[in-house]
């Protein structure tokens, strides 16, 4: 069985998670999904709309994500390929080269963000509407 981990922190879930949870899931039989905890976000100073508990139970309900594991600190990686026994370590390509101390212990690959659609830009909207 090929075992697949990406991380994030899914917040405001829209089409173009699901769409790298999909591509995610189709380079192997098992996906992994490692969302940011409540303070890891704090420590990075983000703020995700919604909790740790909630993102973790929409993703679970997703049915590309088999596993959802918290992320905790930057340095978890190699020690979730590890524990998790993965094979594929996948992540959208705007951090092309930033996880390739990972093909120690992995595969891995960068996936291209689909067009169109990010949190951030969400949020931007949202704020804007708002505040209009």
């Amino acid at each position: 069985m090929k075992k697949v981990i990406t991380y994030g922190t899914f917040d405001l879930l829209h089409w173009g998670h699901i769409n790298l949870l999909k591509r995610a899931k189709e380079l192997g039989d098992y996906l992994v999904v490692a969302i940011s905890s409540d303070d890891f976000n704090e420590i990075k100073n983000k703020k995700a709309y919604h909790s740790y508990e909630n993102r973790k139970m929409i993703l679970e309900a997703i049915r590309y994500v088999d596993e959802v594991i918290p992320e905790n600190s930057w340095d978890q990686k190699v020690t979730d390929v590890q524990d998790h026994n993965i094979d594929i370590f996948v992540m959208g390509d705007d951090w092309k080269g930033k996880f390739d101390f990972l093909k120690d212990h992995c595969e891995v690959i960068y996936l291209p963000r689909t067009i169109g659609i990010s949190t951030t830009q969400i949020k931007k909207d949202l704020f804007n509407v708002q505040n209009g």
